[in-house]
């Protein structure tokens, strides 16, 4: 085993509570984004604005829905980066089913069909056939893009009962926070529940950790991997339907591009690339300090280039800095290093 698979252990329990919650890294992106949110008030004018809170949850609502099926797929060891063109697959759906007079809501429910059968597809070709999940998705995103486009071509279906577009912008009561925050709440606490108090969830960090030991301790990798790219896909559709109310639009390039937030979102939220760790807090709060970062560059009047220049650079920072405090804590956890040793025969 090599040095970086080493590194990929269960967290040290023996460490006092407080210490495990306040010495994290989930402690930190949530450190980091408070503190992005004190400045940004103080030096960014207008950001403390109710009409600023808005824009803010119905920006980054995707990127938090996506988010909450990727960090379980990442966990794993395994990546989905279709997601954003089944975003643009299932707006599709409910603007090409809509425009021939089917309602809204069973227009959805064919969406969210076929982001569930994305997801399976994606599924059943890593799990079923033992394709590697990045070379799968990097296909089906080219593949789920160019049906959305080609159901479409350059049109746009833009016709939706006004009851419809005004729900995805609505907000809760006279508050500034938009009403899709109770979806995102409700899905967070399933899918935190899910992953960090079920023994389904406990086998997904062990398949990160380890598939085979997994396979022997009882974990049914392959049908544990298929149900999360089918989370995955249906979460995904769940989230272009959104898409779609909240502009009014139904597009095939839709959310292009969305998938590279979604993943430094997950990764700067403290989820190892390389899997077997991750906590859904830390990811939440990873997506709203990208979200609270690039709103406040919008309104001082940074452009797009230069706001996703920064998101680059937080996700190769959020990696980087991963793999450097793991290969530390590997290092000082034996004495004298690797001298001595070959780094293909430690472990």
């Amino acid at each position: 085993m090599t040095g970086t698979t080493a590194a990929r252990t269960y967290r040290d329990y023996s460490q006092p509570l407080w210490r495990r919650l306040l010495i994290s890294r989930e402690a930190a992106v949530i450190g980091a984004l408070a503190l992005v949110i004190i400045v940004s008030m103080i030096s960014v004018r207008a950001f403390a604005q109710p009409i600023t809170i808005t824009y803010l949850f119905l920006d980054i609502a995707p990127i938090l829905l996506i988010a909450l099926p990727m960090t379980l797929v990442i966990i794993t060891g395994e990546i989905d980066l279709s997601v954003a063109s089944i975003v643009g697959l299932s707006s599709v759906t409910v603007g090409v089913l809509h425009q021939n007079g089917v309602p809204i809501p069973a227009a959805a429910l064919v969406a969210l069909l076929v982001g569930l059968i994305a997801g399976a597809i994606n599924g059943a070709l890593i799990t079923m056939v033992g394709l590697p999940s990045l070379a799968v998705t990097i296909g089906t995103l080219a593949l789920y893009r160019g049906l959305a486009v080609g159901l479409l071509g350059t049109t746009a279906v833009t016709e939706f009962n006004k009851f419809w577009t005004d729900l995805a912008k609505s907000k809760i009561g006279e508050t500034a926070i938009p009403s899709v925050v109770i979806l995102i709440v409700v899905l967070a606490l399933v899918f935190g529940i899910l992953l960090h108090f079920t023994t389904f969830g406990r086998g997904i960090f062990a398949i990160g950790l380890s598939p085979e030991a997994a396979r022997f301790s009882g974990v049914n990798v392959e049908r544990t991997k298929f149900i999360l790219f089918m989370l995955s896909g249906i979460v995904s559709a769940l989230a272009g339907i959104y898409y779609t109310l909240r502009f009014g639009s139904a597009r095939g390039d839709n959310a292009t591009g969305l998938e590279l937030s979604v993943i430094a979102a997950v990764l700067l939220g403290g989820v190892s690339i390389f899997g077997g760790r991750g906590a859904l807090p830390g990811v939440l709060a990873g997506a709203l300090l990208i979200g609270t970062l690039a709103s406040a560059l919008r309104l001082a009047n940074v452009t797009s280039d230069v706001i996703n220049v920064i998101t680059g650079t937080l996700l190769i920072a959020s990696v980087v800095g991963t793999s450097f405090l793991a290969w530390v804590r590997n290092k000082r956890a034996r004495p004298g290093g690797t001298k001595g040793s070959s780094p293909t025969a430690t472990g």
